[in-house]
């Protein structure tokens, strides 16, 4: 059996209607599944980048790719494997925790205090997607209310 990695994959298409159901319907379509997807354009160009995080086998992988080449509107498909990751997820905690000592952890993994009402306390990280989880796992202990993850975006090294 072949082993299951994860992967990234940035595609650059058409800035253009029904190219985002086009592009997850190919994964549906297949039975493959998007762990993460973040759609953004690209500033002054017409085109817009998303960013896949996926699963599968290489084979599964090499058929992913090959299908989105194959795509009208894509312009570019980049699957490398010097990414430069990060991934952002905002937290919410009651008002009663400790907020010296969510403010330490935050800080810990590139995040910060986004708000603070008189009810609860808003904090961000942005990070590597591994350190993300290890953030959610270490902020439990703070009783979090409501959890927010962003997908991953991803830039090639060189």
């Amino acid at each position: 059996m072949m082993k299951v990695e994860r992967r990234v994959i940035s595609v650059i298409v058409q800035n253009e209607h029904s190219v985002l159901s086009r592009i997850t319907g190919l994964f549906a379509a297949r039975g493959y599944n998007i762990e993460t997807l973040t759609v953004a354009p690209i500033p002054e160009s017409g085109m817009s980048r998303l960013t896949i995080e996926t699963r599968g086998n290489v084979r599964v992988i090499e058929q992913i790719i090959k299908q989105l080449h194959k795509l009208i509107p894509t312009y570019k498909v980049i699957e490398h494997e010097e990414m430069i990751e990060k991934e952002m997820v905002m937290m919410k905690f009651p008002i009663n925790e400790s907020l010296s000592n969510i403010q330490a952890l935050c800080e810990a993994y590139n995040g910060g205090i986004a708000n603070v009402s008189s009810q609860h306390i808003i904090t961000m990280i942005a990070d590597e997607p591994k350190r993300v989880r290890h953030f959610i796992e270490a902020a439990q202990r703070f009783h979090p209310i409501e959890i927010v993850r962003g997908g991953v975006v991803a830039m090639e090294r060189e």
